[in-house]
């Protein structure tokens, strides 16, 4: 089925173009992501097709049969209204019967769980709800009363996501999910979960994302807007990298060509001919075709930077005996950690185990309760963090970067200009002179990442450094820090990333227990699948000590929310009174004094007991499970 034609698309900001003249289709079970740098516009793109922004050019036509589903990067919400309000949004029936059961699990009231227990059977709702739950649970959203304009950051992209996957959920026809960045925010096992959860969903995609593992297990096609040309590649994305790069070796020879006839021509053009015939005016025409292809450049996105790194000395960081508390929340217990020249360490673990307070803690922009944490007298952090880039005033982003320094110092002893370090990082001379305000989201980023290292420090800290930041930007920054010669300690959910820059992980597992894992990302989960969590656990090495360990173990007996415990209950309730009534309605049944009436009615319910018998227990046993 096709579900989207677009026609010669155009569309710019001011005097900026961000794409000129694109035409593509979609059809039905296509899963395709779109590769770009920031400010070209992907984002635009998107909202153009979900028609919440016009084009300047070009038409777009969406098949009347499918419905677009929008996931932005700022998602937005009735701030006065609670999370399950802004959820269950539709006005239907099976919606509103699972919103009233999931707010009433909650409240843990019994009595009226009962009767919202009978409507979802009567509605048959609970294939659904089971789904609304997986989406639920999976992303962590459990506190459904609280108010949206309450929400972090992180909540806030947590429940937009499971919004737009129980409306498509929803929807059960032809949906066009449209999902920019949508692994921002989200812990790893989480991004995991959601890369399996769009494989085997029956959806067709259409995203923008940085994760490349996750890019290439969700997406079979990439597109790629370079300027005013739009490239469409089958496959993943090594794929796309090969061609793209076998396409910039062609454009270079065609270059190359180009250039060499142009300083023919130019000789020609010179000698200014007194006649102008027909043949001497085309060949002046074919001249600036010539001059234009031969004056195109072809920007090197591979970085070779031989820094000047400030000394490290032979004392780099330690932790001794750290304890953190937030309030019953468990951060570092007793922990002891010695940082070693040249390290390069990933730090992983749920969302909210206390990651940014540990690198927080590190550069003592907050105190531990006890405990000391001792740091060299050489070293200089760099501290990227999700704060984000901070000025008092607008200014241009050359002033900026001039405010740090007016040069950046090289091994060689020579230096490179404040421009020429920008240009490196893909800020060309025109850029260079725009306002920060004017800057796009995820150039603002690359900016503040820019300033950071900029400011050359010999440890780098780095805290979801790629969330916002496009593919070309990621491909020069890993270059960089593959050379850096400091410490590095970065705090990601991106595997790719990870996996390409750390030696050795700091698995935070919540409780104060912390592991030291000697490997990358994809080599500790390979373990993890290998053997049962409680194995692992045993054969490797916590950096806490035994009683950390027993408290870990201790606590991952309480997997169950308050919520969970709660159904828990009532299921166990209500199997059992079912079961009674099963053994009830069976021995009627069986009495042979019924009448055909009776029989009829009989027959039914011990048809819907069975039924809900069969719903209740699969789900007991999912809770039980994680007992």
């Amino acid at each position: 089925m096709h579900y989207v034609s677009v026609d010669s698309l155009t569309k710019s900001y001011g005097i900026k173009p961000l794409f000129t003249n694109i035409s593509f289709n979609i059809e039905e079970g296509d899963k395709i992501a779109i590769v770009a740098r920031n400010g070209s516009g992907k984002s635009t793109l998107l909202k153009i097709l979900a028609g919440n922004e016009t084009a300047d050019e070009g038409k777009v036509w969406v098949n009347k049969d499918v419905t677009v589903a929008l996931f932005e990067q700022e998602p937005t919400f009735i701030e006065d209204k609670s999370v399950v309000e802004n959820i269950f949004h539709h006005d239907h029936p099976v919606i509103n019967a699972i919103k009233n059961f999931e707010i009433l699990s909650e409240a843990g009231d019994v009595h009226k769980l009962t009767d919202a227990i009978v409507q979802m059977d009567e509605l048959n709702a609970w294939d659904f709800d089971n789904k609304v739950k997986q989406i639920l649970g999976k992303l962590n959203i459990h506190h459904i009363q609280q108010k949206a304009g309450e929400l972090s950051g992180g909540q806030r992209k947590r429940v937009a996501l499971a919004k737009t996957l129980i409306d498509i959920g929803f929807e059960h026809k032809h949906v066009l999910l449209i999902m920019d960045e949508p692994t921002n925010h989200l812990d790893v096992e989480m991004v995991e979960w959601l890369e399996n959860y769009l494989s085997h969903e029956n959806v067709t995609l259409l995203l923008v994302t940085h994760d490349r593992y996750f890019l290439d297990t969700v997406c079979n096609e990439i597109w790629e807007i370079d300027g005013s040309d739009f490239f469409v590649y089958k496959g993943d994305y090594d794929n796309y990298l090969e061609k793209k790069a076998a396409r910039v070796e062609n454009d270079a020879a065609s270059i190359d060509k180009a250039k060499n006839t142009y300083r023919k021509e130019l000789e020609w053009m010179r000698k200014q001919p007194k006649a102008r015939t027909t043949k001497s005016k085309s060949r002046q025409d074919n001249f600036y075709v010539v001059e234009a292809k031969a004056k195109q450049k072809i920007e090197n996105q591979q970085v070779e930077l031989q820094m000047k790194m400030n000394r490290l000395g032979g004392k780099i960081a330690e932790f001794k005996k750290v304890y953190k508390n937030y309030d019953d929340k468990i951060i570092l217990k007793g922990f002891d950690y010695t940082f070693k020249k040249g390290e390069r360490v990933g730090i992983i673990g749920k969302n909210g185990v206390g990651k940014s307070t540990f690198i927080n803690i590190l550069q003592d922009i907050e105190k531990p309760d006890s405990g000391k944490v001792n740091i060299g007298d050489t070293i200089i952090f760099g501290n990227y963090s999700q704060q984000g880039l901070v000025i008092k005033e607008d200014m241009r982003v050359i002033e900026f970067v001039k405010n740090i320094a007016e040069n950046f110092p090289l091994a060689n002893g020579g230096s490179l200009s404040a421009a020429q370090f920008l240009q490196l990082f893909l800020f060309s001379p025109d850029q260079q002179y725009t306002y920060i305000s004017k800057l796009s989201g995820g150039e603002k980023r690359r900016l503040h990442l820019l300033s950071i290292l900029f400011r050359n420090p010999n440890f780098l800290v780095l805290d979801e450094p790629t969330n916002d930041l496009d593919l070309p930007t990621l491909g020069v920054l890993e270059n960089f820090l593959s050379d850096f010669q400091g410490c590095l300690l970065i705090v990601s959910h991106d595997r790719y990333f990870m996996d390409r820059l750390v030696d050795h992980l700091l698995v935070m597992e919540g409780d104060g227990v912390i592991r030291d894992f000697p490997g990358n990302y994809s080599q500790y989960r390979e373990q993890l699948l290998m053997q049962p969590e409680e194995t692992v656990s045993q054969k490797e090495q916590p950096t806490n000590n035994n009683d950390d360990q027993k408290a870990a173990q201790s606590s991952e007996k309480k997997r169950l929310s308050y919520k969970d415990q709660r159904e828990f209950e009532i299921l166990e309730k209500d199997i059992e009174e079912l079961n009674k009534e099963k053994i009830m309605v069976s021995e009627k049944l069986n009495s042979g004094i019924i009448t055909y009436d009776e029989l009829q009615k009989l027959s039914n319910r011990i048809g819907e007991i069975s039924q809900m018998l069969d719903a209740k227990e699969t789900r007991w046993l999912e809770l039980s499970e994680m007992k």
